[in-house]
């Protein structure tokens, strides 16, 4: 006589014991497995992670890292800031140029710039064009500033470029008497009006400035797509004590009334008036 199938059953094993007789122990036993549907994802999305991965690397490898470093030079208020640019691949014919945003401790005199553009000592674009020069930090704005490299002689692609930056007045300070300002790393553009850049490398950006002073019509600027971290540059402004305010109030107000009253005793003593 046969004995009824006996099943036991989990999510992923399933045992089948089959009866022959009533001694209790089964003549055949058929286990089966079923893999769970994480189990079957599990080695696609692997491999999916892994062709992703190759894909990615290959193309940062196929485009070469720009290099960008930037100085402070001087000391003081008044600094010169000197950008260097080495390109992973020749730039050819296209217009190389740093973009970097300025907070508002930090200015360039437009003056100044449009004195050094007429020389020919410097090629430089604001936004805004317009700035106050005699506002100070907490009163003023960030600034844009798109800087046009030259090119270097021995080295076709390094590129470089100076500008005075001037440091603005910041509010007196409790127990420090200096401020902090921090400078972004620039970002490098590339404008290309006669060749075409890789799409893998480089990426449209948006800016509305022609490619150089000589070409009145705006091109189309790019920036790479793989645009490593690069830190930024420090700039240590000297600022008033807080604990020195009423000292500094009643000097002022002294050598004030000490001036007047010298200049008037002069003129009284001096002047000619008439009757």
């Amino acid at each position: 006589m046969a004995w009824p199938m006996k099943r036991e059953t989990s999510s992923l094993i399933t045992v089948r014991y089959c009866f022959s007789s009533g001694r209790g122990f089964a003549d055949e036993v058929f286990v089966s497995y079923k893999p769970s549907l994480a189990e079957v994802a599990s080695p696609v999305v692997t491999v999916l992670l892994h062709c992703w991965l190759c894909v990615t690397l290959d193309v940062q490898a196929a485009c070469r890292v720009t290099t960008v470093t930037q100085e402070l030079l001087k000391e003081g208020f008044h600094r010169d800031l000197l950008v260097k640019v080495e390109l992973g691949e020749d730039a050819g014919g296209c217009a190389v140029a740093a973009q970097m945003r300025l907070p508002p401790g930090i200015y360039v005199d437009p003056y100044e710039l449009a004195t050094l553009q007429q020389h020919n000592l410097t090629k430089a674009v604001l936004f805004p064009d317009v700035t106050d020069v005699e506002a100070p930090e907490y009163l003023a704005r960030d600034l844009v500033l798109l800087l046009f490299l030259e090119r270097e002689a021995r080295c076709p692609r390094c590129f470089r470029a100076a500008l005075p930056v001037h440091a603005r007045y910041h509010r007196p300070a409790r127990g420090t008497g200096e401020a902090l300002l921090v400078l972004e790393s620039p970002e490098v553009l590339l404008c290309c009006c006669h060749s075409h850049l890789s799409a893998e490398c480089w990426e449209p950006a948006e800016v509305d400035t022609p490619c150089s002073s000589d070409n009145s019509s705006p091109c189309q600027w790019h920036r790479t797509k793989h645009r490593p971290a690069y830190e930024g540059s420090m700039l240590r402004v000297p600022v008033g004590l807080r604990e020195h305010s009423s000292l500094v109030c009643a000097l002022t107000l002294l050598t004030t009334g000490l001036c007047s009253g010298l200049i008037l005793a002069a003129a009284c003593k001096y002047g000619h008036f008439s009757q």
